[in-house]
């Protein structure tokens, strides 16, 4: 085959530079490598594995601006480890695959005692099936014998550890010189891997703010405050720049979050929940100043439609499913597998995140959430039955599966972040996993201070 694919998977926990070392030296032998974070493997707990949606981050982090690298962080959205075969079969079909691997898991491999033999599903058969692109890790050299039969040799050594990092990190010790310097600003503002965890994300600031300028064509006062700022590409930018309303900030983290910057929202729209007063950020120099941070997970969002094709979708403010003709929309909702309402009858149903708290759901009846809540709500729209009921909290691991009782007699259309996504059967929502975006604020005036004068207006 014409392309030629590596796959480098691990826990990633954290990524240190010696990884990002070993793709580049991958990068210079294969088309494309494919980073894959496990997720918890059920036969073999790995001890001090954090959050995925740090995880997820922190990868994309690691790995930016690496032409022919692509971050597989399905293991961490769905909660699961995928086997070495089981990614062979899902990336034969783009090309030749080889499976990059250290020198510490094919120690014994001449006697059949190597890791791969004693710890894959099928080792012995795929040592001698898989193709290996072996790293030289240090301290674990290698006999002659011990290599597999389809192999060949990455000119890198791999110097560094995971497990170091963490250790540093949790004593105190410097340990930024082990991390790119976007993963250590991270790890250092979450507070990640410290022996106690922080309430809330430290304070941040741009000694050279580079920003990525997204602002509403249709507003004069957005276009001209984005004027005022050096805009730069997304591979140079250290921060997305954001002048407009909620829903320029919206339409921005749906486009942007994948680079996994701080959004900093300027306000010329109305409410504003997401964007700071721009009088408190006149100027370049502005986006210099500290800025306390708040990460918002997105949602995660299958549609199935009528044929029983399903899409997945990510939604930073809500999705929701209303009646598509003249009746009521006849609705199951099911809770983690569980009917919690047989048949509600019913305009529609929505789903929020406590950034979406305060748009829709708040007009639909529901209180809103707290901006740190690890939870997400469900409201009805106009419910007739059953008689009272109006929204629920869920907690951040919930899932949430809304069905149409009659898709043909009532039927109903989906929306995600205000996107029409068609005439489904079902709709399928919990907190993503992998998907966030960090909004920045000006001290005293972030999303905790603009929801609470929600709830007191």
């Amino acid at each position: 085959m014409s392309k030629r694919l590596a796959i480098f998977s691990g826990t990633f926990n954290p990524p240190g530079r010696h990884h990002r070392a070993a793709v580049e030296a991958l990068l210079r032998l294969f088309d494309e490598i494919i980073v894959v974070p496990g997720g918890p493997r059920p036969d073999r707990p790995v001890p001090g594995l954090i959050d995925p949606l740090h995880r997820a981050v922190m990868a994309d982090l690691a790995f930016r601006g690496l032409p022919g690298v692509r971050v597989d962080y399905s293991d961490l959205e769905h909660a699961r480890f995928t086997r070495t075969h089981i990614l062979e079969e899902r990336y034969g079909q783009e090309g030749e695959v080889w499976h990059a691997v250290g020198t510490d898991m094919l120690r014994g491999g001449g006697a059949g005692r190597s890791f791969v033999h004693g710890s894959w599903e099928g080792g012995r058969e795929l040592w001698g099936k898989l193709n290996f692109a072996v790293i030289q890790r240090d301290g674990y050299g290698l006999e002659e014998a011990d290599l597999p039969p389809r192999h060949l040799f990455v000119p890198t050594r791999q110097s560094g550890a995971s497990g170091e990092v963490r250790e540093r990190i949790f004593r105190g010790t410097r340990y930024d010189e082990l991390l790119t310097p976007e993963v250590a600003s991270y790890v250092d503002r979450h507070g990640l891997y410290h022996a106690a965890a922080p309430v809330r994300p430290k304070p941040f600031s741009l000694s050279e703010p580079r920003p990525l300028a997204v602002f509403d064509e249709l507003n004069p006062e957005a276009r001209r405050l984005a004027g005022g700022f050096a805009s730069v590409g997304p591979e140079a930018a250290n921060c997305v720049l954001v002048a407009g309303g909620d829903g320029t900030m919206i339409r921005a983290v749906r486009q942007h979050w994948k680079l996994r910057l701080p959004f900093i929202g300027l306000n010329v729209g109305h409410r504003g929940h997401l964007l700071n007063d721009p009088g408190a950020l006149s100027g370049p120099s502005a986006l210099a100043r500290e800025l306390d941070v708040q990460l918002m997970p997105l949602l995660y969002v299958e549609t199935e439609d009528m044929s029983g094709r399903i899409t997945q979708h990510y939604a930073i403010n809500d999705a929701w499913v209303e009646r598509a003709g003249g009746q009521a929309a006849w609705l199951r909702m099911t809770v983690d597998g569980e009917v919690r309402i047989g048949r509600l009858v019913a305009d529609g149903a929505l789903a929020s995140t406590a950034v979406g708290s305060t748009a829709y759901a708040k007009a639909m009846g529901a209180t809103p959430l707290p901006a740190d809540a690890r939870a997400f709500l469900v409201v009805g729209s106009n419910v007739a039955e059953p008689t009272g009921w109006k929204s629920a909290h869920l907690p951040f691991g919930a899932e949430l599966l809304i069905e149409s009782l009659d898709p043909v007699k009532r039927p109903v259309r989906a929306y995600v972040d205000g996107s029409g996504k068609g005439i489904v059967r079902s709709i399928r929502i919990r907190m993503s996993r992998t998907a966030a975006a960090e909004l920045a604020f000006v001290p005293g005036r972030d999303m905790h201070a603009k929801l609470t004068e929600a709830l007191f207006p």
